[in-house]
């Protein structure tokens, strides 16, 4: 029989305090909705060494790149905003890494939430550092009050993600006060919320299999169908590499 995909999962990375030592942590939602998909995750570390990265990625399927705090701005010749909550350095260089690496590989990927933003950076798009400042007219895609905010989303006919929510009225749980400013040259947009802010991106490259979502299908907040996210993902990406769901055992 042959095995189920291998697709690896980055991590949040929490220094030590006065009480607690230092952790690597991720949501449960990541790896939970990989396995209900019929893929095998595997948390990846984050790991300080390229050839470490290149050994990791050597095994893997595809890469499934999680949510998390802000991209230090900095670091793409920007300021950072009032409103930036940077994630830590030791993450984010790994993050940053990765991003390219799978990048130059053309690994089959998906971006959640800070993940896709990433994916836009690594491939020479830029970042909206705060949304308020540049979308004036923008609705709320963030409240701190309410862990199941959620709103619409507008997408494109014939994308991946037309096939995940199909038709009638889609809405999306929705957790971010940066977003995409300017579009790397290599993703279009598919999907966006009411007011034009990019909700999803898929790679225009036929050789790389690369998809982004702004909104968090992993989260508590999500539906049933947002678990479809990750299905077509996996499939499209059994597909690709000449298998098939029907023959990988549950």
């Amino acid at each position: 029989m042959r095995r189920k995909p291998l697709i690896g999962l980055n991590m949040d990375y929490r220094p030590a305090d006065k009480v607690n030592p230092a952790k690597g942590e991720i949501a449960a939602g990541y790896f939970d909705c990989l396995i209900r998909a019929q893929a095998v995750p595997v948390v990846v570390p984050p790991l300080t060494n390229r050839s470490d990265i290149e050994c990791v990625l050597d095994t893997l399927d595809g890469f499934v790149l999680i949510g998390g705090a802000d991209l230090d701005p900095i670091r793409d010749g920007c300021y950072r905003h009032a409103h930036t909550q940077v994630m830590h350095p030791r993450r984010e260089d790994f993050d940053r890494m990765l991003a390219k690496l799978i990048g130059q590989r053309r690994m089959p990927v998906l971006g959640i939430g800070a993940g896709m933003q990433l994916l836009n950076v690594s491939q020479g798009g830029t970042l909206s550092l705060h949304i308020p400042d540049d979308f004036p007219t923008a609705i709320p895609h963030w409240d701190p009050q309410d862990p199941y905010h959620r709103h619409g989303l507008v997408v494109t006919k014939g994308s991946l993600i037309d096939r995940v929510y199909g038709e009638g009225e889609i809405r999306v749980a929705s957790r971010h006060h940066m977003a995409i400013l300017d579009l790397a040259p290599v993703f279009e947009a598919t999907a966006r919320a009411p007011d034009g802010i990019i909700e999803a991106i898929e790679s225009r490259d036929p050789d790389w299999f690369a998809v982004g979502v702004q909104f968090h299908p992993e989260c508590e907040a999500a539906s049933a169908l947002d678990l479809r996210v990750f299905e077509e993902f996996v499939e499209s990406l059994l597909k690709r590499t000449g298998r098939h769901t029907a023959a990988i055992p549950a």
